[in-house]
């Protein structure tokens, strides 16, 4: 498949076509979403700004803000991040999904470990919420939780399912689009690039993990965010294909909205979304055991030889600018592959 750019542009090239795309991309999804705005709701291309600010102000507030919010997600994120291969001469599958098809136990074990890992995640939302900043940044602080607190109103109020119809249309637009356009970008493209660039594993997986939680712009909610995105890094790189973390966010969001939805249907009276208290330490001490030994026998996957489909050849360039072809013929046993088939377990 031949593309319109070099397939072997240095990572950081290929990241900076990344954010030449996103803009562009985030152009067409404004495009998009006034069209729709227009026809669904009569909310037109000048309204839209104002309507979403505080939707809770207009009869068609909620049905906007969530059109935009998918749209510019999935058009804006999903679709830059889906042009970048095709651009260099990818296939989607070549590119995002080197190991194909995976057995289902990745997807169940990834699901699974996530769900596993609420109590202890709770302690490090707690503690990242009451975390403070140094002496001289308090007007700092101040401005950061009143911006957060802005937008958790505004969650609130999109949350605020009082159909199953609407709950459908969080489930989608909260779970669904975040799930598939957020992994395509993070996963499938910058940590990809970061791990070729850097020639690590594991500085890829921590840059991209930090860039995701920062992208959020939620202080205080990096550190938790920034554990979930190592969790969906080393899962993608452990198992050489996108829908592993995809899975797995889309149960992270998922697993929210159906306790935040059966709460409002009276079924947990006591439960409070809004909290950011921690779980008792020894349900968080079990959670944790119980992560790791999911993320664990997952990675011991990645350590039996597998016959699985992997790309025929791929191509970056060097520091110093020289192509470098990499082999993707599996290692011996107790090494392992990148997910582009590139064997790093020099880490």
């Amino acid at each position: 498949m031949k593309g319109f750019v070099s397939s072997r542009l240095h990572p950081f090239a290929n990241l900076l076509l990344l954010v030449g795309l996103l803009l562009l991309a985030m152009c067409v999804a404004g495009f998009v979403m006034a069209v729709l705005s227009n026809l669904f709701f009569g909310v037109g291309l000048l309204e839209i700004g104002n309507v979403t600010k505080d939707p809770s102000t207009n009869p068609q507030g909620w049905g906007v803000s969530m059109l935009s919010q998918g749209v510019l997600l999935f058009v804006g994120f999903g679709g830059a991040a889906l042009a970048l291969p095709l651009l260099t001469g990818y296939s989607w599958k070549e590119y995002f999904m080197p190991r194909r098809p995976i057995p289902a136990v990745w997807l169940l074990g990834a699901a699974g470990a996530v769900l596993v890992s609420v109590p202890f995640m709770s302690g490090l939302v707690e503690w990242n919420a009451n975390a403070h900043f140094p002496g001289f940044l308090k007007g700092l602080e101040a401005e950061a939780r009143e911006l957060e607190e802005r937008a958790q109103e505004l969650t609130r109020y999109l949350t605020q399912f009082n159909s199953g119809t609407r709950f459908l249309v969080g489930l989608l637009v909260i779970a669904v689009v975040p799930a598939i356009a957020e992994e395509l970008v993070f996963r499938g493209v910058v940590q990809r690039n970061l791990v070729q660039w850097f020639g690590s594993r594991h500085v890829g997986v921590w840059l991209a993990a930090a860039i995701f939680s920062a992208i959020h712009f939620q202080f205080f909610g990096f550190i938790p965010r920034f554990v979930l995105g190592l969790v969906l890094g080393y899962l993608y790189e452990w198992s050489g294909n996108i829908l592993v973390p995809m899975a797995a966010h889309f149960t992270q969001n998922a697993f929210q909205l159906v306790l935040l939805y059966a709460q409002q249907r009276g079924a947990f009276s006591s439960f409070d979304p809004d909290s950011t208290q921690a779980l008792p330490w020894w349900q968080q001490l079990i959670s944790l055991i119980l992560t790791g030994a999911a993320l664990w026998l997952l990675y011991q996957r990645t350590l039996q030889h597998t016959t699985a489909q992997l790309p025929t050849e791929m191509h970056t360039l060097g520091r110093g600018g020289a192509a470098i072809t990499k082999s993707t013929t599996p290692p011996p046993a107790g090494r392992t592959l990148s997910h582009d088939g590139v064997d790093i377990s020099r880490d």
